[in-house]
């Protein structure tokens, strides 16, 4: 048991990573997509409709599942729960976040973005009474502390819009934070897979009901370039991280999923380096070092586990 045990977390340790990786590379592709001039509706449109028939055939069978009872059904309150989850999670939480990188810089964005830990950690202490241990303070501290590091130079911003630009990315940070807590609340009833594919199928509608309403049918037409870089953003930006992080929630719990999250938005440095041309400097090299220690620590479990 205690062998199954290690093995279940270092693969949601795993998952973790790896989802907060290929999910913070979203802010690569939104960049290229804006490129191709773009607005923020339609980067969260394409990727919400290109990413829906993925989630559709996933609920569809987690249903079938239910109706043969080889899973729980779910109650009126569970469908609620999940709806709100939905809305904030993937629907709030990216159209803010896509919002807020039209008026900043990806350097201030992925800055903000970097707050959301602190909100799972600080919330869960709060209302769900789930003390902060030493270990992930001075884990947090050096992850922040590499965080100051990569982005010093980042964060001398220009422009009439920063204010509004980094409260749009700061309200996803918050929104994000909150769906982790909520989904960490319901996923060992519902599954990680069947929220997951719930949760996205509602998203995705609320964004397609959003993005007709704007732009009407006329909004589908956009040039191959858009096309492409949308389905990338759907697939390996969406929906395989989406599982990666609900399941990582259900092996090692949404704190740590949240906090691992650090590894992503550094990841997008040598990213940003090697698709838009972006240099990598000395610092930067250090605090990426010291967020990767941060992960180290995190993935130490205490003693008595």
């Amino acid at each position: 048991m205690a062998d199954l045990s290690r093995r279940l977390f270092w693969v949601g340790f795993v998952l973790a990573g790896l989802g907060a990786v290929l999910f913070s590379a979203k802010a690569i592709v939104a960049k290229l997509l804006y490129l191709q001039g773009v607005d923020a509706l339609d980067v969260i449109g394409f990727r919400m409709l290109l990413a829906l028939p993925f989630f559709l055939v996933v609920a569809w069978f987690q249903a079938q599942r239910a109706r043969k009872g080889l899973i729980a059904r779910l109650g009126a309150g569970d469908a609620l729960r999940i709806a709100v989850l939905g809305f904030i999670g993937y629907y709030l939480s990216s159209f803010l976040d896509f919002l807020g990188l039209q008026y900043i810089t990806a350097g201030l964005e992925r800055l903000i973005l970097f707050l959301a830990p602190t909100f799972v950690l600080l919330i869960s202490a709060w209302f769900l009474k789930k003390p902060i241990s030493s270990r992930q303070w001075r884990a947090m501290a050096l992850a922040y502390g590499g965080v100051a590091l990569v982005f010093w130079d980042d964060l001398s911003v220009a422009g009439e819009h920063v204010i509004l630009g980094s409260a749009f990315v700061l309200g996803a940070a918050l929104s994000y934070a909150m769906y982790l807590i909520g989904s960490g609340e319901i996923i060992e009833r519902v599954t990680a897979t069947r929220l997951t594919a719930y949760a996205m199928t509602v998203s995705a509608g609320v964004t397609m009901v959003h993005f007709f309403l704007v732009k009407g049918v006329a909004g589908l037409v956009q040039t191959w370039p858009v096309y492409g870089l949308s389905l990338i953003h759907a697939t390996v930006n969406t929906v395989l991280p989406t599982f990666m992080i609900m399941w990582s929630v259900a092996r090692i719990g949404a704190p740590l999923t949240a906090q691992l999250g650090l590894l992503g938005p550094v990841s997008i440095l040598f990213l940003a380096w090697a698709f838009l041309g972006e240099p990598i400097t000395v610092l930067q090299v250090v605090g990426t070092i010291l967020v990767a220690a941060a992960a180290v620590v995190l993935g130490r479990r205490p003693k008595s586990a």
